[in-house]
């Protein structure tokens, strides 16, 4: 018997091993392709695109030390976005406006984009599939605000969805006042996941003036960083003209970005932070990408 008991303790803990590394495994978006991308978004003086510019305009560093491009594409491709719409409990009167932007994003998506939406409260659930119809599903007119916010969760497995998407350019549009009560990861995890899927987050402020001036400064400060580290746009609260004048801004965008790619020279699969910057040989431009991403980790 205690032969027996002596040979099962290493099969137990190897067995408990494998799901502890499976769990991790689970929690890591594992990108196929060494191959890292930029979404760019060139603006001028104005805030509108520009469009025409050529490979040899463009310049990529990593680190400081400039990386040889192998992809670029400046013409219209397609994109696959998430909508992530926040329906806790905080979102009670502004579901009904949260909605409207999300039909203004659907009615301006052109042949081949494609565009999914989820409702995020105490969990995440699919209300459409990845389509490219403007057509919405009735079921987001029976939404109602209840429970609690799993926001960092929602961008989480918005990105471990677009990683098995083939589309070049990707979004996550989250609508929500920002305040996460519930995740299960850290805002940290949930940007690094979209980064390794070179997704580009636009987040808009759902939030209420009512909800507590420091409070909601912080929640605002979550939205921003998602945004500007990821290249995408922060919108602050707004109207309903606002808020679909921004959506089809983000659609333009999306369908005029330079998509701009490269084999980096580190090889390292160290998974530290690597600075990115995008330069352009033309002066008075303002450029949007994302500021960085993690190396991959060694098995």
């Amino acid at each position: 018997m205690k032969q027996f008991v002596r040979l099962l303790l290493p099969a137990i803990f190897l067995s408990l091993l494998a799901v502890v590394s499976h769990a991790q495994d689970d929690d890591v978006i594992k990108v196929d392709s060494s191959l890292v991308v930029l979404n760019a978004a060139v603006l001028d003086a104005n805030g509108l695109s520009v469009e025409g510019l050529k490979q040899n305009q463009f310049h990529v560093f990593e680190d400081g030390a400039e990386q040889p491009i192998s992809l670029f594409q400046a013409e219209e491709t397609p994109f696959a976005a998430v909508i992530l719409l926040d329906t806790s409990g905080s979102m009670e009167t502004r579901i009904s406006l949260a909605r409207s932007a999300a039909i203004k994003f659907l009615e301006g998506l052109r042949p081949g984009d494609s565009a999914a939406i989820y409702t995020f409260d105490s969990k995440l659930n699919q209300l459409q599939d990845f389509s490219n119809s403007s057509d919405i599903t009735e079921h987001i007119f029976d939404i109602k605000a209840y429970g609690m916010t799993v926001l960092n969760d929602a961008i989480y497995e918005a990105a471990a969805t677009l990683s098995k998407r083939s589309e070049k350019r990707k979004a996550i549009i989250v609508l929500s006042d920002g305040e996460d009560t519930s995740s299960k990861r850290s805002a940290d995890k949930a940007l690094k996941a979209a980064l390794a899927v070179d997704a580009t987050i636009y987040t808009v402020d759902m939030s209420s003036i009512d909800d507590g001036n420091k409070r909601r400064q912080q929640n605002i400060g979550v939205l921003k960083n998602f945004a500007e580290k990821t290249g995408g746009i922060f919108v602050p609260t707004g109207g309903g003209n606002v808020m679909r004048d921004t959506f089809k801004r983000i659609v333009d965008e999306l369908s005029s970005q330079y998509t701009i790619g490269y084999q980096p020279a580190n090889a390292k699969m160290d998974g530290k932070w690597r600075s990115l910057e995008l330069r352009i040989s033309r002066p008075n431009l303002t450029i949007r990408t994302r500021k960085g991403y993690n190396a991959p980790k060694a098995k």
